[in-house]
């Protein structure tokens, strides 16, 4: 049976927003489960921790080897292999009876949802050749994108309450098996008949160092930051990177490209893309156990409490591309990283208050979905805008590890903080009643909510033990939103100075006396005005 262009480009493009719906799904609505697995899986703290970063980081890890490899074998075959890939991992997690077994298929599902989302822009690349079509078909995937991300929370809280925490998993096998069936289908095979040697060096090194920092800030404070094992890894991690910069340097065809950090645009865009990772991004997988721990809402409260975080990046982004249409990259992509720090300090204020709830946070909330939501389809446009279009898809690739690297490294730091904040409050309050190792045992069990009122009481003689747990939470947090917004107000204002003049973008007057259009600044006319 034959089928004509346009539908074979439609069931394409419905396989690629599934497979985006499947990926952003596994990031936002595995965080409103974690207080279950906790109870259900018996994990401790890092434990959680590893579940969230187990796939960041290993989608960290494919993020430049797909491409090569999709290009040398195929586009089609490669997307086929990692939604099937996907979504066995997603039933070993499913299926996962220990906290050790879901942070290893977690790790294995990381891998197979990067390979997906590479291969879904490959594939949509070539598939979508025309101007409008190819627009209309990247806003569809994009939608869908951000629908996995901006209502993941209240899925996954939805999902538990009609079944159970398994399902937040295993529905993904299902989707799957129809992505697969839609790929074959729809999607054409190409290849690149050029298709560069695998970086293998490089990404063994970079993949190293990224785990070796985010082993060292979650487990640190058990082996000792200083003790030998812990200079250890911190050298590991060292060596790596400088290896990795250093094959990167003398290879004839870097999967790092370190020449492109000499265009402002390019420089100043990354640091957006790292930005929104140093706080949007990591707090919201720490969000849910505020939401749960410190206010006791139950999953589906929390899931819809943590919306007035997520929708706003859905309803926005038309705001940050006129921002950056009229001011250009120099001025969008700091603006926005601002208001994503506004967002976490009006949120720190909220939970200062007598009675802290939902409501006292929903400003800061909302306020920093919408920061994210003016970052995101910016530095997105300037990254791959501030190169020639040959080299396009290393800097989309370049941004994309810069995300996923930041990231990894702040769910741990921002776990860290939790942790310091909770023991800080903790030392404090119980005036040196308790050694350093039951200290921090203690701070790990409050912080993931294990720390029951009556077994606080009974271990420290605190009067009112569930307002001291409270406290101890809420410290710990206000620490955690102080990082996230003095942290990305720093980097903005990084990003503005890199900018300086050059904003990516610059208009040019309109033919008839309309808006006047703006050039990329790798265009030839964007050259030529210089």
């Amino acid at each position: 049976m034959t089928v004509s262009p346009s539908r074979r480009n439609i069931t394409a493009l419905a396989a690629a927003c599934l497979a985006s719906l499947m990926f952003g799904l596994e990031i936002s609505s595995v965080p409103t489960i974690l207080p279950t697995l906790e109870t259900v899986l018996h994990a401790n703290f890092q434990q959680l921790q590893w579940i969230m970063n187990a796939y960041t980081i290993a989608v960290t890890t494919v993020l430049m080897a797909t491409g090569t490899l999709a290009d040398r074998y195929g586009r089609k075959r490669v997307f086929v292999v990692s939604i099937a890939v996907f979504g066995l991992a997603s039933l070993i997690c499913g299926l996962a009876q220990d906290a050790l077994v879901l942070i290893v298929s977690r790790f294995l599902q990381g891998m197979s949802g990067g390979a997906m989302l590479i291969c879904q822009v490959a594939v949509l690349s070539h598939q979508f050749r025309e101007g409008p079509e190819r627009a209309r078909a990247f806003t569809a995937w994009g939608i869908i994108f951000g629908i996995g991300l901006g209502f993941g929370p209240m899925i996954g809280a939805a999902i538990v309450a009609v079944s159970g925490w398994q399902w937040v998993f295993l529905v993904h096998a299902l989707i799957a098996t129809a992505t697969i069936a839609l790929a074959r289908t729809g999607v054409q095979e190409s290849r690149d008949p050029d298709a560069r040697h695998l970086d293998v060096a490089g990404i063994a090194t970079l993949s190293l160092s990224v785990f070796c920092v985010a082993f060292y800030i979650t487990e640190g404070p058990d082996f000792g930051f200083g003790s030998p094992a812990g200079l250890a890894i911190v050298t590991t991690a060292a060596l790596s990177f400088v290896i990795f910069v250093l094959v990167e340097l003398h290879s004839a065809r870097p999967m790092f490209d370190f020449s492109v950090f000499r265009l402002r645009a390019f420089s100043g865009a990354l640091l957006g893309s790292a930005g929104m990772n140093f706080s949007f991004w990591p707090f919201m997988i720490y969000l849910p156990i505020f939401f749960r721990s410190a206010l006791g809402y139950d999953n589906v409260a929390a899931g819809l409490a943590l919306l007035t975080y997520t929708l706003p990046t859905l309803v926005i982004p038309p705001l940050g591309e006129r921002i950056l249409l009229r001011f250009g990259g120099g001025i969008a992509v700091p603006l926005g990283l601002f208001v994503i720090g506004l967002g976490f300090m009006l949120m720190w204020a909220g939970s200062g208050v007598e009675h802290v709830s939902w409501l006292t946070l929903a400003p800061g909330c909302l306020i920093a979905g919408a920061g994210l939501a003016l970052t995101n389809t910016p530095v997105t446009n300037v990254t791959t805008g501030a190169v020639s279009s040959t080299r396009a898809g290393m800097a989309s690739g370049i941004d994309m590890s810069a995300r996923m690297i930041s990231l990894a490294i702040n769910i741990a730091l921002m776990g860290f903080i939790l942790i310091t904040g909770i023991s800080s409050w903790l030392r404090g309050a119980l005036s040196g009643a308790l050694d350093a190792g039951r200290l921090q045992d203690l701070a790990q069990q409050v912080a993931s909510g294990a720390a029951h009122a009556a077994d606080f009481a009974e271990l420290t003689s605190l009067p009112a033990a569930e307002a001291a747990l409270q406290d101890a939470l809420i410290h710990g947090f206000r620490l955690v939103m102080l990082y996230g917004g003095l942290s990305v107000w720093i980097i903005a204002l990084a990003s503005f100075a890199i900018f300086g003049g050059s904003y990516a973008t610059r208009k040019r007057p309109a033919p008839s006396g309309g808006e006047p259009d703006c050039v990329p600044r790798s265009s030839p006319d964007w050259m030529a005005g210089q």
